[in-house]
């Protein structure tokens, strides 16, 4: 492979084998990168999600049991 890109200008190199790359595999590497957004974003609502519930469940166990203390 090294042999094939020894005689080619330095603009077929770093510039047409990168563009017809994306080309190529520009909608596989937009749904993967597509893909991996929305599982972050779907794990980061689940966290705020599981920690809203957390707080909300402190928030009323500690008044109810302070309620009982009086």
């Amino acid at each position: 492979m090294r042999e094939i890109f020894t005689g080619l200008p330095w603009w077929v190199k770093w510039i047409a084998v990168p563009v017809i790359a994306l080309v190529v595999f520009g909608g596989l590497i937009a749904s993967a990168v597509g893909f991996v957004i929305g599982l972050l974003f779907k794990v980061l609502v689940f966290v705020a999600l599981v920690g809203g519930l957390i707080y909300v469940v402190r928030k009323f166990t500690s008044s109810s049991s302070s309620r009982s203390d009086w």
